[in-house]
């Protein structure tokens, strides 16, 4: 398919459709990235909860299933947080009734709930393998480093959910910018402000964003079938990263639990939700979260939150019970349909291109 009118994503990052698939830590490995890359489209592993030799051989797999395609590798760019035993003391006391219930050991020490921060490491390990992309999450890491992964010969992505937060990437060096709407699953992508009500739509966001900066913009959040698309492409966006739709695909890694979630939930019982890592994602309502309210004050700083929720989901996951587990989700997850990614990609990609321009 050569006859998409704005070429720029497709010369940038070497793919043949305007289609990126989102990392999703926890939920997407190889087998995901290499199904969307065989359709033509940008395929990417989550790097921030894999150890180096993991993603060595996630990309090994890759490469060996699509020689020649490229490859997104995502990783996070938070800030360590400083511990904080009193917040830390009091989120797991608010837990406390749940550690009854389930039979937990309350008095056991807390679990360490880790996100890794792009770093030294990290770096070294980009220049080792040299992915054709790079993407970041919460910003981007320190100038120096930044420059590295770029002399590698990386392009550079990173989410923006604000129009400052894309002024401040273009600023700062990125290829590309991913223009986040409120509506998107998992964590957002906010790092200039921690202010929820700053969130806003799609809609909004990407023509705002495609206005104020020169570089490419991808559209992310509720787009997740051919209509999403041309209306990103119209709006403004030289192509669409899609992340919930791709859950439903059999090569997705979401528990059995999370995949009922999915099939059942309506499109509104979502939420913002800091309970399960300390930064707001947008999830599928559980218990836990209706209960505490999907934002809490009591939350730890990400990614600590998740600590003293471990011993609840070590006895209540493998029950089947989600409770106490995130279920990460966007608004469009009932435009979901349980079909390969490969598949899937194509069918977007060739219902998109007759109603492009018209």
């Amino acid at each position: 398919m050569s006859n998409w009118p704005d070429h720029r994503i497709l010369d940038l990052l070497g793919i043949e459709l305007p289609i990126l698939q989102a990392p999703m830590a926890g939920a997407s490995g190889s087998p995901l990235a290499i199904a969307v890359a065989k359709a033509g489209g940008l395929g990417a592993l989550p790097c921030a909860m894999l150890t180096g030799e993991q993603v060595r051989g996630e990309i090994a797999a890759f490469r060996s299933a699509c020689p020649g395609a490229p490859l997104n590798l995502n990783f996070f760019c938070h800030q360590p947080p400083t511990p904080d035993i009193y917040r830390e003391t009091r989120w797991k006391l608010a837990l406390k009734p749940y550690y009854t219930e389930v039979g937990a050991d309350f008095e056991a020490p807390t679990p360490v709930s880790n996100r890794a921060p792009f770093d030294e490491h990290s770096c070294r390990l980009v220049e080792q393998l040299r992915p054709e992309v790079v993407s970041f999450h919460f910003g981007l890491p320190e100038a120096a480093l930044l420059q590295r992964v770029k002399a590698a010969g990386a392009k550079v992505l990173s989410s923006a959910t604000t129009i400052e937060e894309a002024l401040w990437l273009e600023a700062k060096g990125c290829d590309a910018i991913i223009a986040m709407g409120s509506e998107a699953g998992g964590h957002r992508g906010m790092f200039l402000s921690e202010d929820i009500n700053s969130q806003i739509g799609t809609f909004a966001l990407v023509p705002q964003v495609a206005d104020a900066v020169g570089v490419p913009v991808i559209a992310a959040g509720g787009i997740a079938d051919h209509r999403g698309l041309v209306a990103a492409l119209a709006l403004g966006a030289s192509a669409v990263q899609i992340g919930t739709a791709y859950l439903f695909c059999p090569q997705a890694k979401v528990s059995a639990a999370h995949r009922r979630a999915l099939d059942s939930a309506p499109a509104s019982d979502t939420a913002l939700t800091n309970l399960f890592t300390g930064r707001p994602a947008r999830g599928i309502n559980n218990r836990v979260m209706r209960e505490l309210g999907p934002m809490s004050e009591l939350a730890p700083r990400f990614p600590l939150a998740g600590g003293a929720l471990m011993p609840l989901r070590a006895i209540t996951d493998p029950q089947g019970n989600s409770d106490f587990s995130n279920l990460w989700a966007g608004q469009a997850l009932r435009l979901g349909k349980a079909m390969p990614a490969e598949q899937l990609t194509r069918e977007i990609a060739e219902r998109a291109l007759p109603l492009v321009g018209r």
